[in-house]
């Protein structure tokens, strides 16, 4: 008899380091499609994460 796969859901992550926040930026920079959009998005979004390292360490709790 076969054996039925129970498929596990995999639990997000609670903590998001700089790997997996150059990830994220990486996939929204991909979807812009004007130069313009990509430099304005990556200027803000690594000084949030500048921003927020410095006062808390290199990491984001996600809720």
């Amino acid at each position: 008899m076969a054996k039925s796969k129970i498929k596990r859901q995999r639990t997000p992550k609670s903590i998001l380091k700089l790997p997996d926040l150059e990830q994220s930026k990486s996939a929204v920079l991909n979807i812009l499609t004007s130069p313009s959009s990509q430099r304005t998005y990556d200027h803000g979004i690594r000084e949030f994460i500048e921003g927020h390292s410095l006062e808390r360490g290199l990491s984001f709790n996600v809720l």
